[in-house]
C-alpha cells in the first residue's frame, strides 16, 4: 500500500540526452541533472548538480531508467537518492515525448522505486523507508510525485 498521497513531489532540471548508440544492453543513454527542487509536507531541499540517470532504452522500447543525487536541505543536510523504474508507452506517444512535445503522463507508463541514504539524524526517517514515484517527463525537465511504501 502507498501513501494516500504523495510525500513530497521533485521537479528536476535535466541538460539534454547523450545518446551513446546500440550497446549489448539496448540503447544506452546519460541525462545529467542539473538541479531542481523538492517540495511537500515531509521534505523540502534543492537537488545538487553532478548527478545522472543512466537509460537504456530496450529492444520492446521500454526505458530502464536508473538515476543517482544528490538532495540538500534547507539546513544543509545531505541526501543521496537511488531510483530505478521503467518508462514505456505506445510508440507515438514514446516518439512525441523524444521531441519534447508536452504529453499527458497518463498516456504512458513512468514509475520509479527509490531509496534514500543520509547522515542527517533531522531526516535520518528517509533511511528507513521505501518510496514510488509517478513521474512526468518534460522537454528539459522531470516531476516526480513520491509516494510512500506502507
Amino acid at each position: 500500500m502507498l501513501s494516500p498521497a504523495p510525500i513530497f513531489r521533485i521537479d528536476c532540471l535535466l541538460a539534454d540526452i547523450l545518446e551513446f548508440g546500440e550497446s549489448p544492453y539496448g540503447v544506452r543513454r546519460v541525462i545529467n541533472i542539473l538541479g531542481g527542487t523538492v517540495t511537500g509536507p515531509r521534505l523540502n531541499a534543492r537537488i545538487l548538480p553532478g548527478g545522472a540517470d543512466w537509460q537504456i532504452i530496450r529492444r520492446d522500447g521500454a526505458a530502464h531508467v536508473e538515476a543517482r543525487y544528490t538532495l540538500e536541505t534547507d539546513s544543509g543536510g545531505l541526501i543521496l537518492v537511488s531510483s530505478e523504474g521503467l518508462r514505456h508507452g505506445p510508440p507515438d506517444v514514446l516518439a512525441r515525448l523524444m521531441t519534447g512535445e508536452p504529453v499527458d503522463p497518463s498516456r504512458y507508463y513512468f514509475r520509479t522505486a527509490m531509496r534514500y541514504e543520509t547522515a542527517d539524524k533531522s531526516i535520518d526517517w528517509l533511511n528507513r523507508i521505501l518510496t514510488i514515484a509517478k513521474g512526468a517527463r518534460r522537454k528539459n525537465s522531470v516531476e516526480l510525485d513520491v509516494y510512500e511504501v506502507l
